[in-house]
Formats: structure tokens, C-alpha cells, sequence
């Protein structure tokens, strides 16, 4: 099985590596299991040489992406830096990718990779992964393509997309395991001390709140309820800081954030609870009466959903000092 990574010019080298790094792995322990090893792993580039990071590195790629006319899995890891420089400095690889495509080659988008992908049209109509923490901009640049929130890996037909930062490992680790085996994959993740089984970038996820757009009215409110949050907060009260009907106030405030009043609230209120279990010794009803809760069950299910972790687990995996309760 053919395995091209792209080396994207200014490719963010921690992710341009780990794919070829861990398919030659596989190799290894494929080899080790008295198995045949599958895997053809080589870089590919626009050019021989490709300057990675902020020219920090530099990559001597085996062959030139024109040059592939067939690969079984094409990787596009993401570009260092500004985005849209990086979208432009590559954009000679966007025919290349969707030629493969065409051919039957499974592509697959590591973290912000998934941005030149999409300059492709071959997301379009379809779900994919990236980092949280430009969702937005992804929604906003691409609003064709169903961006899935928190989500570590996406897999649609022969197209896989990955969450951010590290949880590029874990796609790398599906895709192993996928094209080879479930013991190979396991050996990987041992080797290189990775969680296999994580499945959401909820944890680690921080909102900053949807301030991207032009609606100085929505933006007061959105600050109204950043200052208010742990005050029960109506949907007339912040339609009146707009002068607007409720419905046309909700329908005005999603279409800038993104968010339905109520789940900004909500999402205003988990981000308040995770810095109060960071950084403070207070327990679940202390932080949830902070926060603007009265209900246990309403306060722990609402977290549990956002964060993917109970407030206990939260505690323990992020505090700086783990209390048992």
C-alpha cells in the first residue's frame, strides 16, 4: 500500500512527521509479528526541497506531487502560520489532490490540513474534523462543508479528517489499524505512549465566544451575558438590549454566533465551571452555584455533554491539584 504524505511549504513540522514516522513504525512491528510489512511511506512536495515551520526545518521530499499519478492514501498535514498565506503558497497541489482523488486515492486531513482540502471542493456536502478552536473561520470560509464540533476523527467514503493538535495520532492510529491491523495499531500507540481510544477534542476545548461578525448590537449582548452569566438571564432581557422582537432577536444573534442564545449561556457558563475546577478548590455544588446553576443533575449533565467528562473527571484530569469527591 502506497502512503504519500504531502509536505505542504511552511507544513507545521510536528504534523508533517508523525504519519511517516508511524507508518514506517508499523512496518516494523508488522515485521516483528512475523507479518509482511504493507506500507510504502514517502513525502511528496511541490518542490525537492520544502522549508517547514517558519523555515525552522527543511524536508527533502522523494518525489514531486506531480509526479504521483496513483497513491493508495494521500495525508495533508496542516501549514504553520497564517492560514491564508498557506492556503496560497500551496494552492499549485489542489488539482494534484482532487487528480488522486479521482483515481480512487483515499485522502486524509491532519488538524488544520482539512482547510487546504476543502479549497479542493472534495469536502463540500460533507462532515469533516479540524482544530476547535478555528471552527468558526472554517464555517464562515466553508459553509458548504458540515464542520462536526469536537469531533476526533471524521470519515466519509475514502476522505478522513482529523481534530487538532495531538489528535492527529489518533487518526494516524485509525488509519494504521484500519490498513493493517487492530494489534499493529495498538503496538503504535504503545510505542509512541498515545491514547488510542480518545474520541472527542471536547476537554480541551476553550470558547472564546463567536465574535467574528459585523453585529455591534449582538456583540453587547454577547458581552451582557459574559458580565451576567451567573445571573438567570432571560431571552426578552437581552432582546431588549436590541430593541427587537424575540424571534427576530434569536434569529439575528444565531446568525451571528452561530449559537442559540440559551446554548451561549450555556456555553458562557461550562467555560466559567472548567476555569473554577482548573484553578480553585471548590466543589460541584460550590462551582455550580457560581456559575449560575441551581439544579445538580441539570448542572452535571450540561457539563458532561459540553466537556465530555463529568465534573469529577474534569477535576482530576485538569486541576492543578486532583481532589476526590
Amino acid at each position: 500500500m502506497q502512503v504519500t504524505v504531502f509536505a505542504p511549504e511552511k507544513g507545521v513540522i510536528e504534523a508533517v512527521t508523525p504519519p511517516y514516522r508511524a507508518f514506517k513504525a508499523a512496518n516494523d512491528f508488522l515485521g516483528a509479528l512475523g507479518k509482511k510489512p504493507i506500507f510504502e511511506v514517502e513525502y511528496a512536495g511541490l518542490t525537492n526541497l520544502v522549508s517547514a515551520n517558519d523555515g525552522e526545518y527543511t524536508i527533502k521530499t522523494d518525489r514531486l506531487i506531480s509526479d504521483v499519478n496513483k497513491t493508495d492514501l494521500l495525508i495533508i498535514p496542516p501549514v504553520y502560520g497564517d492560514i491564508e498565506d498557506g492556503i496560497k503558497i500551496n494552492s499549485d497541489v489542489i488539482p494534484y489532490i482532487q487528480k488522486l482523488y479521482r483515481n480512487g486515492c483515499s485522502i486524509a486531513s491532519l488538524c488544520l490540513g482539512a482547510f487546504l482540502l476543502a479549497e479542493t471542493g472534495l469536502l463540500n456536502g460533507k462532515k469533516c474534523s479540524t482544530h476547535w478552536a478555528y471552527l468558526d473561520e472554517f464555517k464562515v470560509r466553508y459553509p458548504q462543508i458540515d464542520v462536526v464540533d469536537g469531533a476526533i476523527i471524521t470519515e466519509v467514503g475514502n476522505i478522513y479528517s482529523s481534530g487538532g493538535a495531538s489528535s492527529l495520532w489518533n487518526l494516524i492510529l485509525y488509519l494504521i489499524e484500519k490498513f493493517s491491523d487492530r494489534e499493529t495499531a495498538i503496538l503504535i500507540s504503545k510505542n509512541f505512549a498515545l491514547d488510542i481510544g480518545r474520541n472527542s477534542q471536547a476537554p480541551f476545548t476553550i470558547f472564546k465566544g463567536q465574535k467574528k461578525h459585523a453585529d455591534d448590537e449582538i456583540m453587547k449582548v454577547q458581552e451582557y451575558i459574559e458580565k451576567n452569566y451567573n445571573d438567570k438571564i432571560t431571552i426578552d432581557e437581552l432582546a431588549a438590549i436590541v430593541n427587537s422582537g424575540r424571534r427576530t432577536f434569536e434569529r439575528r444573534f444565531r446568525q451571528a454566533t452561530n449559537n442559540t442564545p440559551l446554548e451561549y449561556i450555556q456555553r458562557v457558563r461550562m467555560e466559567a465551571a472548567k476555569r473554577s475546577f482548573e484553578a480553585s478548590r471548590k466543589n460541584v455544588s460550590e462551582v455550580m452555584l457560581d456559575v449560575g446553576y441551581t439544579d445538580t443533575k441539570t448542572f452535571r449533565d450540561t457539563f458532561r455533554k459540553v466537556t465530555g467528562l463529568t465534573p469529577i473527571e474534569y477535576r482530576n484530569k485538569f486541576a492543578k491539584v486532583a481532589v476526590e469527591m
